[in-house]
Formats: C-alpha cells, structure tokens, sequence
C-alpha cells in the first residue's frame, strides 16, 4: 500500500463533530432559567441565526442533529439552510432540567434557595435540583450521546444543535476529565460553535471552541455567563 492511499484511509476515518449553542432567548436575555423550558427564539437570536447560516452555508456536513426543544430546532435548521441533509431530534443533546428553578431569574433562585448561589458559582457538580437533572448525570449522559454518535456516524461530518450547559459539560469532560474543573469551563456566547474531531480510534481532539467570530458586535449577546451579586 502507497504512503498515498494510507494518507487517504487516515483522512477519511476523521469524524468531526460541529457543536453549536442555540441562539438566543428572551430568557438569556432577562437572565432566566431556562433548561428544558420550551422557549422560542427573539429578534436578537432570529438575526444571530442568519450570521451562523452563512458561517455554515459552504461547509459540507452529512447530517444535523439538534435537541427536541424549539430554539435548537431553530438554530439546526439554520445550519442546514438549503443543504439536502437529514436533520434529526435527539433527547440525548436536550438541556440539564432545572426543575424547580426554571421560570426563575438567577437572583430569584439565588435568594429563594441561597445555596444556589455557591454551588452554580463554585461547586457546580453538586447541582441536583428537586424534579431536576443532576449535573453528575448531565455530565455523563452528554458525554455518551456525543460518543455514541460519534461511533454511529463514523468517518462523517455532522452538527449539533444544543444548549450552553450541554456543551460546558462536553467541553470539561473533553479538556478537563473532571466534573470538579467545571467552574473552569466558560461558557460561550449564542450560536457559538466548537469543532470536535474524533481519529479511527474514537480519540476525540478539541480543534477550537466558543467561537463565535461569524457574529459582530451588535449580534453577541451580553448574558453568555450569568453573575450572581
């Protein structure tokens, strides 16, 4: 077998996985929780979505998968834009469930439940909200989706449509491989977009991540990381 041909069996088993945050809400905007609230997208998030279709309009991808919830539905499709590709719900990229704190503004929650405020901040893997989703489960039911669909579409380009705290969960696991350097993870600005490849061996490599350079000024949301004073 040629240097050639071994080149060519090695590009083509890179898998390569684009995963992007919706865009954005009246809820990022006011600073609410949103979780699996299921929230359609504002002007602003309508105008960010015309900035990541172009981003996206020449970049070939075999397949788009987005969470079932309407603002990463919405921002799927504008990655799909006039493609001829398949665009599929998966349950596995929804948002963490924040049970009782959704509908809230985070100074609600942080006043009604004061301890809130140290485990968001500084112990996030301790969250575990009542009628909730624990962040530890969060943590590992992320990871297994992206892993399996990474084995399931191998040697593909595809899309992920989800939210910011599935990717800052994905993107400790990936960087960090401890929930507890979570705090550490930013978190990216709507319609940010990380690029994950994964080799023959199912070894994932971060290429870059919370990137939004397709949106100007006007267009990146303030609310991307949420203080509690």
């Amino acid at each position: 077998m040629t240097l050639l041909v071994i080149y060519f069996i090695l590009v083509i088993s890179v898998t390569r996985i684009y995963v992007v945050r919706h865009c954005e809400t009246d809820a990022n905007a006011n600073k609410i929780f949103q979780g699996h609230t299921d929230n359609d997208v504002n002007e602003l998030g309508a105008k960010q979505l015309e900035a990541l279709s172009k981003r996206f309009k020449n970049v070939e991808l075999d397949k788009v998968l987005t969470s079932p919830l309407t603002r990463t539905q919405r921002t799927a499709k504008a990655i799909v834009g006039d493609k001829n590709i398949p665009l599929v719900i998966c349950d596995g990229l929804i948002e963490l469930n924040g049970g009782v704190y959704e509908g809230k503004t985070y100074e609600e929650i942080g006043t009604e439940y004061p301890q809130f405020r140290v485990i968001w901040q500084s112990e996030p893997w301790r969250f575990a909200p009542e009628k909730g989703e624990s962040m530890v489960h969060a943590y590992h039911r992320i990871w297994e989706t992206v892993l399996q669909l990474a084995r399931d579409n191998k040697g593909e380009t595809l899309a992920l449509a989800t939210h910011g705290g599935v990717l800052r969960c994905l993107l400790c696991k990936l960087m960090k491989d401890d929930i507890k350097k979570l705090p550490e993870i930013p978190f990216g600005l709507n319609t940010a977009v990380s690029l994950i490849e994964f080799d023959d061996s199912m070894t994932p490599s971060i290429i870059y991540y919370n990137d939004a350079s397709h949106l100007p000024v006007s267009l990146k949301n303030k609310n991307a990381k949420v203080p509690l004073k």
